[in-house]
């Protein structure tokens, strides 16, 4: 028996999973229809795919919400996890949901897959035949990946950095690069028996002013870490960042530099996809700006040239969503990409030669790290402060870098920390900015540009 399924047999052996049949479960991915797999629907479909984002406590109000999705005409069906299940607490999720299926309220922010099992969940996932994203935001997502996987949602978010500088403050980075591992050593092994599982990087990351290149050296090195455990389909990502040419040379950048990376380790036949994220910030409490921040967000994944976007609602700045508003919000967003046709190509070569020079440069000082393994060299360069994620709550991140917007709205680097930013970007990002106000007008504007949208 291989190391990893003596490790799989420990994480399974869970006293809260019923009793999991290994060779049932291949059998299951095997024979799965093609349907399910997103990479399939990448590989097919000459459209840019709608996923929005939505996960109710019980299996009901689960299948409900699916319900209204399919009538909204969604591509990609959502399956968010609550709280507890992300921090591995499955004994208080299961109670939160006893309670919810009790008293017909919600206690629980999401859909506790753990306690509700893969038999029970995949009747829903075969029933509705439609790729479904597993968005959970887990430091260690072993278990959750397994119980995924074989209901039949062939699309797994996040990573040991995306997963983890945005949301811990204290949970060990070396442990989840550790335990992501075994997440993509799993998707690798069932991906060799029917279409690839499809592993998508988180790119908004604490989508509080962080700058291209940090975002794009994350994707990248989680997509590295990731191909070279064997997975063949993989998405990068980013959201929207309130400019859209900064938008538009990010995703351009982002797409030419994954190619240049996966080519570089030998991996050039995985299939790398771009996925864009509606705005991610603060959101305007008045409904009718929301539905045109939203509209916008459509425009510019088109203009990026996506392969998926992510959906937000009108209800975002008020609570979570009802299916009702997910549901508009898909529907509104394939009207107005239906609409859109013929837009202009823009470019900034400028921006596209200083962004792609600042995420080589890190990408290099990642790669000269001394450390014998990428996984080893990526720890130390967030150690070290060479990757730097701005207002990161983790303990081991540096938080010295300092961004503001320009007067253009472009997110700027004014302080680069350790990170390595050649001087001649340096200089340019500064030159964007009105750097001549003291200390306390800069620090005002930097709050005003976090709330830029609201």
């Amino acid at each position: 028996m291989s190391q990893l399924q003596e490790e799989r047999k420990i994480i399974l052996g869970n006293e809260n999973v019923d009793s999991f049949d290994f060779d049932e479960v291949q059998d299951f991915v095997k024979d799965a229809n093609e349907q399910l797999f997103i990479s399939h629907h990448f590989a097919t479909k000459n459209k840019m795919l709608v996923q929005p984002r939505g996960g109710f406590p019980t299996y009901e109000k689960q299948f409900a919400l699916y319900d209204f999705f399919v009538k909204a005409n969604v591509d990609v069906l959502p399956l968010t996890i609550d709280s507890n299940t992300r921090l591995n607490d499955y004994a208080t999720a299961k109670k939160m949901l006893r309670l919810s299926e009790a008293n017909e309220m919600d206690m629980l922010n999401g859909y506790p897959l753990v306690n509700h099992g893969y038999r029970t969940t995949r009747k829903m996932m075969t029933h509705f035949n439609l790729p479904v994203s597993l968005r959970h935001g887990t430091p260690d997502a072993r278990l959750l990946t397994e119980i995924a996987i074989a209901s039949g949602i062939f699309e797994i978010e996040g990573g040991p950095i995306t997963y983890l500088l945005p949301y811990s403050k204290n949970f060990p980075l070396d442990k989840a690069f550790l335990y992501w591992k075994y997440v993509e050593r799993v998707c690798a092994d069932y991906s060799t028996l029917n279409k690839p599982i499809n592993r998508e990087s988180f790119g908004p990351l604490t989508a509080t002013l962080v700058p291209p290149a940090i975002t794009i050296v994350i994707q990248l090195l989680e997509m590295l870490l990731s191909l070279e455990e064997g997975v063949k389909s993989f998405s990068v990502s980013f959201s929207q960042q309130g400019s859209m040419i900064q938008d538009i040379v990010t995703g351009k950048v982002t797409r030419a530099l994954a190619d240049h990376y996966a080519k570089q380790i030998g991996c050039e036949d995985a299939h790398i996809h771009l996925v864009y994220h509606q705005w991610m910030g603060a959101f305007p409490t008045n409904r009718d700006s929301a539905d045109q921040l939203i509209n916008m967000s459509t425009v510019i994944a088109s203009m990026v040239g996506a392969d998926k976007i992510i959906t937000k609602t009108r209800e975002e700045a008020v609570g979570i969503p009802t299916k009702e508003a997910n549901a508009q919000t898909v529907a509104n967003t394939q009207y107005t990409l239906n609409i859109l046709g013929g837009l202009p190509a823009i470019t900034d070569e400028q921006e596209e030669e200083i962004l792609t020079a600042e995420v080589h440069a890190i990408m290099e000082a990642v790669f000269n790290d001394p450390a014998d393994s990428l996984w080893r060299k990526v720890f130390n360069s967030i150690k070290n402060g060479i990757i730097d994620v701005p207002f990161s709550p983790h303990i081991i991140n540096h938080n010295n870098m300092i961004t503001i917007r320009d007067s253009n709205k472009n997110i700027r680097i004014i302080d680069r920390g350790n990170v390595p930013i050649p001087d001649h970007c340096f200089e340019y990002e500064k030159s964007c900015c009105d750097l001549n106000k003291d200390t306390t007008s800069i620090v005002n504007d930097i709050i005003h540009d976090i709330g830029i949208m609201q």
